[in-house]
């Protein structure tokens, strides 16, 4: 049976489905076969009909993502980080590694750009990829002991207001306990790959996609107490929605599920038993890939360091160790030393500044002023 691949594109986008007919023509020349969602084969059909697309490929098998995913390889995202969280959605239940080639702005979770499409396409055909696991959250809706709402996200659920013009009040908690109250925009409850997106621009932290937790970042709160926070993965992370606020939230996970809250509710993250797969060409370092995508300065605001400059520091570091030789024989176990703090010898035309000498206070003094500063008794 032949090797089957999933092409997951950008519908609307032309660039993605010109992508996408390049990927299925590169699988089918190395004897896969390349199949498609309904909606994305229909939509891709009705463009070739009506020549937005120019092709001399034959149609694509179209599969049922329900019935038909269990005999396909991996799925071929195309792009941008959007049409990853899309495809998550659509695959998630069939354990389906995700390799996601940009198309888009950031593409944090992208493993290749436009340009090295064929190499995404050579490293499938052999075989020459890698799967990490990504962690999600499990996101529950209730309303006392009433479960309104079960869902899920990779990257976040975030808890918002839903007019404008007011705040929402809420208490965030964790592991059943409250934290604090106060009212705000929203809450955002994101993974450590949701880091770098919503919770980001509210002012989280950047945590590497390895770290197993969870976090908090609440949106322009109007408190002094509403820092990031970042908590174990068995924590139960939770914002209560509070009646007193006359105003219901609504919640989005991933940008793309939404819930309206009620008066009331309570929203309940855990981690969920179901992480999303994503296939790595190479285990970059995720400190390149955010220097990367983030096009980060990594010299500093002087320029970089000159070679006659390198060349004056290393003989200045090999002086100094030279200098310090002796100090290795006192160090208790081999690879440590004793450094010795270098201080210059005092210049010779330096002059001390003048000072005023301050007059110190004895307990004779203290015992003077307070018997002058007592009050007159009242008989006098």
């Amino acid at each position: 049976m032949s090797r089957r691949v999933l092409i997951l594109a950008h519908t609307g986008r032309q660039k993605a489905m010109q992508s996408a007919l390049r990927a299925i023509g590169l699988l089918r020349a190395a004897g896969l076969t390349p199949v498609m969602l309904p909606h994305d084969a229909a939509v891709m059909h009705e463009a070739i009909h009506n020549g937005v697309l120019l092709t001399h490929e034959a149609g694509v098998e179209a599969i049922d993502t329900r019935s038909s995913l269990h005999d396909v390889e991996l799925g071929m995202v195309l792009g941008g980080d959007g049409s990853v969280l899309r495809a998550a959605e659509m695959v998630r239940e069939s354990n389906l590694p995700l390799m996601a080639v940009n198309l888009g702005h950031v593409g944090f979770l992208a493993e290749a750009e436009q340009a090295d499409l064929e190499l995404a396409v050579s490293a499938i055909v052999n075989k020459d990829y890698l799967v990490e696991e990504r962690m999600t959250i499990d996101v529950k809706v209730l309303v006392g002991k009433h479960l309104v709402a079960h869902t899920w996200a990779l990257n976040e659920a975030s808890v918002e207001k839903s007019n404008r013009e007011r705040m929402l009040e809420v208490v965030i908690g964790v592991d059943n306990r409250p934290i604090s109250s106060f009212g705000c925009d929203g809450v955002v409850m994101a993974t450590p790959t949701g880091s770098t997106a919503y919770a980001f621009s509210g002012g989280g932290p950047i945590v590497w996609p390895e770290v197993q937790a969870m976090l908090m970042v609440p949106l322009s709160a109007h408190a002094l107490f509403a820092r990031p926070l970042v908590v174990a993965p068995e924590s139960v992370i939770s914002v209560d929605v509070l009646q007193r606020s006359n105003e219901n939230g609504v919640l989005w996970c991933d940008g793309r599920r939404t819930v309206d809250l009620p008066f009331g509710a309570r929203i309940e993250a855990t981690r969920s038993a179901h992480p999303v797969k994503l296939a790595r060409l190479a285990l970059t370092p995720f400190s390149e890939r955010l220097v990367r995508k983030f096009d980060l300065p990594t010299e500093g605001w002087r320029g970089s360091i000159s070679a006659s400059d390198r060349a004056a520091i290393d003989a200045r570091e090999r002086a100094r160790r030279d200098q310090d030789s002796w100090h290795r024989s006192l160090a208790d176990s081999q690879g440590i030393r004793i450094v010795e703090p270098h201080h210059a010898a005092p210049r010779p035309d330096m002059v001390p500044p003048r000072t005023t000498p301050i007059p110190i206070v004895t307990k004779a003094d203290e015992k003077e002023i307070v018997e002058v500063s007592k009050p007159p008794a009242e008989d006098e």
